[in-house]
């Protein structure tokens, strides 16, 4: 039974609707729900699913929708009495009563409640959020412009605004910052030191804080400019000069680290004339840069990183005043050899191919770029090379890796960092086909994600471990956590809930990527 319930202007941020979305798919009967905005995107994707009709037809991007499929009319009925609930529960006092925070209407009267505020987070419609980010830029507050589908003009222009006033807009879809200790958005819980950290935002900016954290330093700040900052040259990385300026200005700041996937020729010279210019020691890593000639000679104090684990290590190692030493395993290679051979061993004769299945852009840009020279051909719907992004990104051909959190993935259902059902979904899929022998995974905590995402993928692998079993082959998991001890999820009991159910657990993203291409490679001479 499908049901649709359209209420008009009522809109709600896209963090919110992903939380009661996956409360509402939990509810007992109910096979899918969607609760999201009336854009044209989420319009078509409902329509695909079967909710057309004229109530779709008459929506509009600011009413909201809930889509319910249910054994039946009661149960359907039931779970959009529970979405619509879920929405006027959250708007009444009783649901910040007692947590300390005060519902207002505008920026205004934040600012009457909060008067000593200097950054606004907002999180609206791409089309409205530019106009709220003027508004708190006019006030001389720092913005983080968690939206996206921001206009491009919009964010050119919202950054000249800003550096005019000598003022950050992190953003848009800027899903992760630590400012002066406290995590925004999507990040995690990291001890705070010296390292201030400028990045696009993201899992990227989440793996090499984290990974900081585990090497004995910590973070002063950790700026996230938003994706086109650097990489469009009208946008001319007018937030990563800004915030390395800052972050050279900063007494708790001694190193500053930089990330980004390789931005325009003449803003990344900028960059790194302005990390030149800071008298710090830097340290920079450029995701899938292919010829770092390009970039010319670094200025003495800026040194060039191979990967994110290797960004971090530097820098780490910068701020405690020690000596760099690169690190390729963090166990020993004997060790190494020996999960080697234990997980290469009795795959089927048919059993030839890696499927990487990532919540984590970046992360899944870093493992392709790192198997490409291992594994030959990968395809990825990341793929700079189009001959190598699969037809159907819901069907993996050969090696795959596949960034979940990827807009064809989420329009409708919460990203996979919040709902693992995206990825489970598709590892179950992945488990019919006899032709993989490892599975590549990322597993991301902190704030934002979903309480226990190891526990929530247990059951799916020891399933497929089982499966390739009765096909008379193995299959192998290889995964890495991003995160922290300090992160609400809990980085150990993570980690040992994922080797419970058959996976081999790296500390890094790279060294997972590595192993998984080391197990794939002897089973192939095997």
């Amino acid at each position: 039974m499908k049901l649709l319930r359209v209420r008009k202007d009522s809109y709600h941020d896209s963090v919110f609707l992903m939380l009661a979305t996956q409360e509402l798919k939990s509810a007992g009967g109910v096979t899918e729900a969607v609760v999201a905005m009336g854009t044209d995107m989420n319009r078509d994707l409902l329509s695909g699913m079967g909710f057309g009709g004229p109530d779709l037809d008459g929506s509009g991007p600011n009413d909201l929708l809930v889509a319910v499929e249910a054994a039946d009319a009661a149960k359907a009925e039931a779970a959009a009495a529970k979405a619509l609930e879920l929405v006027d529960r959250k708007k009444t006092a009783a649901a910040v009563a007692g947590s300390g925070l005060s519902r207002v209407g505008s920026l205004e009267a934040a600012l009457g409640k909060i008067p000593d505020a200097n950054l606004a987070v907002i999180s609206l419609p791409g089309a409205y959020a530019a106009r709220e980010a003027r508004k708190a830029l006019d006030r001389g507050l720092h913005v983080m412009l968690f939206s996206d589908n921001v206009p491009l003009e919009e964010e050119i222009a919202l950054k000249r605004h800003a550096a005019a006033k000598g003022l950050l807009v992190m953003g848009p879809d800027c899903g992760t910052a630590v400012v002066n200790g406290q995590p925004l958005c999507f990040a995690n819980v990291v001890r705070r030191g010296s390292v201030g950290v400028a990045a696009a935002s993201g899992t990227g900016l989440q793996e090499v804080t984290c990974l900081i954290d585990r090497y004995g330093a910590g973070i002063s700040q950790a700026v996230g400019t938003g994706g086109r900052d650097l990489k469009n040259a009208a946008v001319g990385g007018r937030t990563m000069l800004l915030a390395i300026a800052a972050l050279a200005e900063d007494p708790s700041t001694s190193v500053i680290a930089v990330i980004s996937k390789p931005p325009a020729p003449d803003t990344a010279r900028a960059v790194l004339d302005a990390l030149a210019r800071s008298g710090k020691p830097c340290v920079v890593h450029l995701l899938g840069l292919r010829d770092p000639a390009m970039l010319g000679k670094p200025a003495s104090n800026v040194h060039l990183a191979s990967d994110l684990e290797d960004c971090s290590r530097r820098a780490a190692a910068l701020a405690r005043g020690e000596s760099y030493r690169p690190v390729e395993w963090d166990l020993p290679e004997a060790e190494i050899d020996r999960i080697v051979d234990r997980e290469s061993a009795g795959f089927a004769p048919a059993q030839k191919h890696l499927r990487g299945l990532y919540t984590g852009g970046t992360l899944a840009d870093e493992a392709l770029f790192l198997l490409q020279p291992l594994l030959g051909s990968v395809w990825s719907n990341n793929q700079t090379d189009p001959a190598l992004v699969p037809p159907d990104p819901q069907v993996s051909v050969g090696h795959t890796i596949v960034d979940l959190g990827d807009d064809v993935f989420t329009v409708g259902r919460p990203h996979p960092m919040i709902d693992p059902s995206t990825r489970t979904d598709r590892l179950d899929k992945e488990a019919e086909d006899p032709s993989v022998a490892v599975l590549l995974l990322d597993l991301v905590l902190g704030y934002g994600s979903h309480p226990d995402p190891a526990g929530a993928l247990a059951p799916h692998l020891e399933a497929a471990r089982a499966k390739a079993a009765s096909r008379g082959g193995r299959l192998s998991v290889v995964a890495s956590v991003t995160g922290t001890p300090a992160d609400f999820q809990g980085l150990e009991d993570q980690r040992r809930k994922l080797e419970a159910a058959g996976a081999v657990v790296l500390p890094s993203n790279r060294q997972a990527a590595r192993l998984a291409a080391r197990i794939l490679q002897k089973g192939a001479v095997r």
